[in-house]
């Protein structure tokens, strides 16, 4: 009779991971970043320390994991008519992830926590997610025949250029886009 080995450490609980990724949304909204800890985690989530400590190092890796998975979803956006009409869905789903998501929240304290600490740095640069949303949008957008004269060499001055113009408004302006400010973005965007 052939035995199973069991795989070494205990599974991870999926139950266990979403109550983490829960609290830290939760407590990001409630106490802002800096007052987050592993310990209170793993308190709000009613698991062990050791249950967070063992799948995540730092807070800041269970706030990109959290933020990342939404993200995916809310960057998304059916293709429409034409590019520009893509290009316009994106940048609105951008603005309200930046603006009014709890996952764009969570981004958002990642990228201020990376000014000065290079560990969430790194993080932020080996999960991109605003960059992977754009290529993905980018992509359509080209297979539509937009941006034929843009070399993919490009392809991250692009990303830049396409998501550059909502980061920047709204963390430096501290306002979010209108929505025929996004069209003129867009229109900008696509003449190339």
């Amino acid at each position: 009779m052939e035995q199973h080995q069991r795989p070494l450490g205990r599974p991870r609980s999926e139950d266990a991971r979403l109550a983490v990724l829960r609290a830290v949304d939760d407590m990001l909204v409630a106490e802002g970043y800096a007052a987050m800890t592993m310990k209170g985690i793993a308190e709000r989530a009613k698991v062990g320390r050791q249950t967070v400590y063992r799948w995540w190092s730092s807070k800041a890796e269970i706030l990109l994991e959290a933020s990342a998975a939404d993200a995916a979803r809310e960057l998304t956006v059916t293709p429409g008519v034409d590019a520009e009409s893509d290009v316009t869905a994106f940048l609105t789903a951008l603005r309200d992830f930046l603006t009014r998501s709890d996952a764009g929240l969570a981004y958002r304290a990642l990228l201020g926590e990376a000014q000065h600490d290079d560990r969430v740095a790194e993080l932020l640069r080996g999960t991109d997610v605003l960059g992977d949303a754009a290529r993905a949008c980018i992509a359509g957008v080209r297979a539509r025949g937009a941006l034929a004269g843009v070399p993919e060499a490009g392809a991250d001055l692009l990303v830049a250029e396409l998501v550059g113009p909502v980061l920047f408004q709204t963390l430096v302006t501290g306002r979010a886009a209108e929505p025929e400010e996004l069209s003129g973005m867009a229109r900008r965007f696509l003449a190339r």
